[in-house]
């Protein structure tokens, strides 16, 4: 698969993204593609060493005759971990399945990792040619940039000598950003009353998935409209509930604080008696979300299977609460900012559901270049 990829232009860019692709590298677990990159540092014949939390340094000496001051590039080496339900797929011991389609680099059933995976094969290609003249080079290949950054806030000071760096994980070719908004994680976590199935209880038992949807990035994407499907599934639910009484059982959404939802799934029972309008409410209901999101996910499919009756249920009321909790969520842009043209100011994405067992936990994510805004939104 990677070999379509190897043989896109330039190909030292591509050859070197298919390369990193072939290692493991979800956050926190980068230690086989730091180890590459060290390789791939010290086969150069270049200064390379790791910092005590696994970040990767190489720096390359100036062209002779360049006098040029350093100059730092950096990239981070971890990537979103992301999969469709459908996919066998280990991010933890896997490299990713990527395939070229109509002029697009795309992966098959999982994220590409072109997050920051493109720059970090960028700075890869600038390091090993050693045709053109360079000033001194030092780049910095951090770890865990998506979960918290926590590789860039580890760096030691002293390890550079450049009063410039460039920072190689954006989306537009075209445009250098000078600052960025910043971001805050809101987790609501909690119990809940469960009531169990009387054995005389006559219901039958379903798992309504909602899947297709292109998720995103929760902030390159957010601005584009795709659905989520927590809050599609909560609207779902709520418009079944106009018609028949459902009692939940489970609901589980999304998979990552950083990406938009691309699937969410809902154990349901109906009485017996309800079936068949539970069938023809859901039909209608899944029509019209379906017409409403094919400018935007046109690949999005809303279906249902009989399952095995659970042995609990979501006590009534709190049911209600959860599901209008989650409809009223603001997930999406919350200002566009007032001065520069185009550019979300603050924004928040209902990233992660999860509701079983008894506990439930919501993972949000706050993004605002306005910090005060930000966190009243939050």
């Amino acid at each position: 698969m990677s070999k379509a990829v190897r043989n896109l232009q330039p190909k030292s860019l591509w050859g070197y993204f298919a390369d990193l692709n072939r290692y493991p590298r979800p956050s926190k677990k980068e230690g086989k593609a730091a180890a590459f990159l060290v390789k791939f540092g010290k086969d150069l014949g270049y200064e390379t060493f790791q910092d005590k939390v696994g970040n990767v340094i190489i720096k390359r000496p100036g062209s002779k005759g360049n006098k040029r001051k350093p100059i730092i590039l950096q990239g981070h080496i971890d990537m979103v971990a992301q999969k469709n339900s459908d996919t066998q797929f280990d991010f933890n011991t896997m490299g990713i399945n990527m395939y070229v389609e109509k002029g697009w680099v795309k992966a098959k059933g999982t994220t590409l990792g072109a997050d920051n995976g493109i720059g970090v094969a960028a700075i890869m290609a600038v390091l090993a040619d050693k045709k053109k003249k360079y000033p001194p080079l030092e780049a910095v290949f951090t770890i865990d940039e998506e979960t918290g950054m926590t590789g860039a806030e580890a760096l030691e000071g002293g390890l550079f000598k450049g009063k410039v760096m460039l920072n190689l994980d954006s989306e537009d070719d075209t445009e250098i950003t000078i600052g960025c908004a910043g971001g805050i994680d809101v987790t609501m976590q909690g119990a809940y009353p469960e009531q169990k199935f009387a054995k005389a209880t006559k219901v039958d038992t379903f798992q309504i998935s909602i899947t297709g949807l292109k998720g995103g990035h929760s902030g390159m994407d957010i601005h584009k409209g795709r659905g989520n499907a927590n809050k599609l599934m909560a609207r779902l639910l709520l418009e079944i509930e106009k018609d028949i009484t459902i009692k939940l059982s489970s609901l589980e959404g999304g998979s990552l604080r950083n990406a938009i939802p691309r699937e969410a799934f809902a154990t349901i029972s109906v009485a017996q008696k309800k079936v068949e309008k539970f069938k023809h409410s859901l039909a209608e209901i899944a029509q019209t979300i379906v017409a409403e999101c094919q400018g935007t996910d046109p690949n999005i499919k809303i279906d249902f299977a009989k399952k095995r009756r659970p042995a609990k249920f979501m006590k009534s009321g709190v049911k209600e609460s959860l599901l209008h909790s989650l409809n009223a969520c603001l997930s999406g842009i919350y200002r566009m900012s007032p001065d520069i043209e185009g550019l979300v100011q603050t924004s928040n994405n209902l990233s992660k559901v999860i509701v079983k067992g008894g506990e439930i936990k919501i993972d949000c994510l706050t993004r605002g270049s306005v910090a005060s805004e930000k966190m009243a939104c939050a």
